[in-house]
């Protein structure tokens, strides 16, 4: 389902915390990929971050669901 490029969308120290904001992505219909998600498990204090990856023509709309305030 990988279609277009892909960005990193955001940054997280945990891959449980990338995991919840993938689901959140995943239920507004966004497809995301999660990047070093078994390493930053084996590494869990940042020094390998998990990161969000959201096809580029999605970014601005994932942003909102996940940064708005």
């Amino acid at each position: 389902m990988k279609e277009g490029n892909m960005v990193v969308l955001s940054e997280y120290n945990t891959s449980m915390e990338a995991e919840l904001a993938k689901s959140v992505l995943g239920s507004a219909g966004i497809y995301s990929e999660i990047e070093n998600e078994f390493m930053s498990s084996l590494y869990p204090t940042g020094i390998i971050p998990s990161k969000l990856l959201v096809r580029e023509e999605d970014a601005e709309q994932a942003k909102k669901l996940l940064f708005q305030r």
